[in-house]
């Protein structure tokens, strides 16, 4: 099929690459000149695992391109989907200018009927909003509107697109409906289930799921806390919640609290939503509040170990808000960097693909080129994302370099066992510590 996919972010990047890889003659359209020159030069924007491989491999083939102009992009598509941002307001509600600037080019350069696919995580009713715009701009053509939400995970994208667990699509046309399985006809044929609704529904799961997700994290980072107090094992009570089928081991690890532009913003959107409707759904800032909790809990104990954090050197493993990403928007780890360097710290971060976005968010914040030049006489070392390669440092190396051998884990990183037979005074996170 001739594919169009607009905004070529974290989510429209992926879509075009593995939606050309799936067979489909795709182009890529940004108003972003410096972006579509990164791409068409066979760079992606950001840390992607095998993104750019993809991407490359679908553009040598001659399935996939990439543009700034519209009508070039959009004028023989027989779908369209829209990946634009859908930034937060002040209030929490989901900015939705980039989504009908999107649904006015399709109105504008389309040459047929066409298909237009809301991917971007938008509240229900979006779609009929769209519609609107369309049939007010172009009533010449016939629009059909879907929803069609992503559920991929930063780091693993690309996977979760070629080998997703479900695909939901919502639509009200035999058209849409029909449009949706040719795209994807390439996996369903493989076993994976298509999931078909009214278009509400599949907006509104959309958000259901997100925030149903930050919750397990959140309500863990609660468990942790009271771990902390019983002097149980946060971890050994993930594993015997996650042995329960009704409940799952995934998004069960408690930390420093989820992090990213989704959860963020989606819980937010969902709560406004939910009072435009006239229902107070309390529970989801009950989320939000527990996760920035998690962060102030990490600051709180680095500052009780070391007393005074003036004139004190911190070590920061992990930048960005996850591994397997460059992405650090919301990252709770620079949340927390923020917090000690106006405590007077001196932070020194590591991290392996966020350094440059990282130091650009806080420009303060001392950038190391490794995770022991990092340490290099340092009074505290933070763990605030989990990336494996930090379970590859010698602590041994680690400890000779440090001044005082103190790990602060807010990800429960590490083995306890191996921290104190390595001389370390450990301090994770829900789990006893370990003072030496």
């Amino acid at each position: 099929m001739r594919i169009t996919v607009i905004g070529t972010g974290h989510v429209g990047l992926v879509t075009c690459a593995t939606l050309a890889a799936l067979g489909h003659d795709v182009v890529g359209i940004d108003s972003d000149d410096e972006k579509i020159k990164t791409i068409r030069s066979g760079r992606s924007p950001f840390h992607e695992p095998g993104l750019e491989e993809l991407m490359n491999r679908e553009v040598s083939g001659g399935r996939l391109s990439f543009t700034t102009d519209p009508a070039e992009a959009i004028a023989e598509a027989e779908v369209v989907f829209l990946c634009v941002g859908t930034p937060p307001k002040t209030s929490g509600e989901a900015s939705l200018v980039a989504v009908e600037n999107a649904a006015r080019l399709v109105a504008k350069h389309a040459s047929r009927s066409v298909v237009v696919a809301e991917k971007s995580t938008v509240p229900a009713g979006t779609a009929q909003r769209v519609k609107r715009v369309l049939e007010l701009e172009r009533s010449a053509h016939e629009f059909h509107v879907c929803s069609n939400p992503e559920f991929l995970r930063e780091g693993h994208a690309v996977e979760d697109n070629l080998h997703p667990e479900r695909i939901l699509v919502g639509a009200e046309s035999d058209v849409a409906f029909e449009a949706m399985r040719r795209v994807y006809e390439p996996l369903t044929a493989k076993g994976v289930r298509l999931i078909e609704t009214d278009i509400q529904t599949a907006e509104l799961a959309k958000h259901a799921c997100n925030a149903f997700l930050a919750m397990k994290i959140s309500y863990m980072n609660g468990i942790a806390r009271l771990c902390e107090r019983a002097g149980a094992d946060v971890v050994q009570v993930a594993e015997v919640m996650g042995s329960d089928s009704r409940i799952a081991r995934e998004f069960l690890n408690a930390g420093i609290g989820y992090g990213g532009f989704c959860f963020p913003k989606d819980l937010a959107a969902f709560d406004a939503l939910a009072r435009q409707l006239g229902y107070d759904f309390g529970l989801l800032r009950e989320v939000a509040r527990l996760n920035d909790e998690a962060i102030e809990v990490v600051a709180a104990k680095v500052k009780e170990i070391l007393w005074n954090l003036e004139e004190k050197h911190i070590a920061l493993w992990g930048l960005s808000f996850k591994p397997n990403t460059s992405d650090t928007r919301l990252s709770p780890a620079l949340k927390l960097a923020r917090k000690l360097l106006d405590e007077g710290a001196r932070v020194v971060g590591y991290d392996p693909e966020a350094l440059a976005n990282a130091k650009n968010d806080v420009p303060d914040l001392e950038l190391a080129n490794d995770p022991l030049d990092a340490a290099r006489g340092a009074h505290c070392l933070v763990v605030a994302t989990e990336w494996d390669e930090f379970l590859g440092v010698d602590l041994a190396k680690l400890k000779e370099l440090m001044v005082y051998p103190v790990v602060v884990d807010g990800r429960n990183l590490f083995d306890p066992a191996a921290m104190k037979d390595a001389g370390f005074s450990y301090y994770p996170t829900g789990r006893p510590a370990i003072i030496q």
